[in-house]
């Protein structure tokens, strides 16, 4: 039976981003899928004309959809997830739900302290009006070059901000930026199970979102788990990392760790 491969995006991309990633993980054998979050549309233009259907969904809302994705797949999957859905993709992974899970730049979990500067300026968009907890945000292009584009051409990150972005629900930010003051934060990762599948984390070292030393902060929450937990870093590579013209060397990276797991 071919392996089922979930892709999750995070806020303000579309599903269809993993396009390109999809292709190459069915040529390299798997059974690949990129499901949107409740409440996109099916494509970018449809997602950008009806932002009320976004806004308002939370970490457990999204948990909670992929959970049921899963369910009806044939087998349990690989996960991987970008931004924020690479924290969805270690919640399931922690419940016990995949194979394995790789997470590229994702957002941090509860126990993460660092909140750099730059991420604080990245999401000031969501942050700036309290009434967002319930609505979806939109970037502007200036707003995405900083937040994920700011080691492409200007000319590459408009692009990219054209054919991919779309409205995010603000909730999930809300939800993160509380988690260390709510011992039920929807934030919290299983970080100590012991016997989930492998997991690697992907770092970029100018990530102005979800700096590298939040990765590395991830990585240390993994402390008490003798689970298989490992780190990439790119060190020249920024948010946009998994749709911009250097995604082939993630996505490679990605594919060569899953053989050195025997998945």
């Amino acid at each position: 039976m071919t392996t089922p491969v979930l892709f999750i995006h995070g806020l303000w991309l579309h599903a269809s981003s993993w396009d390109p990633w999809i292709q190459l993980f069915r040529d390299a054998g798997y059974d690949p899928h990129a499901p949107g979050w409740p409440g996109d549309g099916a494509t970018v233009e449809a997602s950008r004309q009806h932002p009320d259907a976004i806004g308002d969904h939370g970490i457990d809302d999204v948990v909670e959809h992929f959970a049921g994705v899963i369910e009806r797949l044939p087998s349990p999957p690989i996960l991987i997830g970008h931004s924020f859905g690479g924290m969805i993709a270690q919640k399931l992974l922690g419940q016990d739900r995949a194979l394995a899970a790789i997470a590229i730049d994702a957002a941090q979990i509860k126990g993460v302290l660092p909140v750099p500067l730059s991420a604080l300026r990245a999401t000031l968009p969501v942050f700036r009006n309290p009434a967002n907890l319930h609505r979806a945000v939109s970037l502007t292009a200036e707003q995405f070059r900083f937040a994920f584009a700011n080691t492409v051409s200007e000319q590459e990150s408009d692009e990219l901000h054209e054919r991919w972005t779309i409205p995010a629900p603000g909730k999930p930010l809300f939800e993160a930026a509380t988690a260390n003051f709510d011992p039920h934060s929807p934030a919290k990762v299983a970080t100590d199970n012991q016997t989930r599948g492998p997991l690697l984390l992907i770092a970029s070292g100018k990530d102005h979102t979800v700096p590298e030393s939040v990765t590395r902060a991830t990585l240390k929450q993994y402390r008490h788990s003798e689970a298989v937990t490992d780190l990439v870093t790119f060190p020249d590579r920024a948010h946009s990392l998994t749709i911009d013209s250097g995604w082939r060397e993630v996505a490679d990276t990605c594919l060569t760790w899953l053989k050195q797991q025997s998945l």
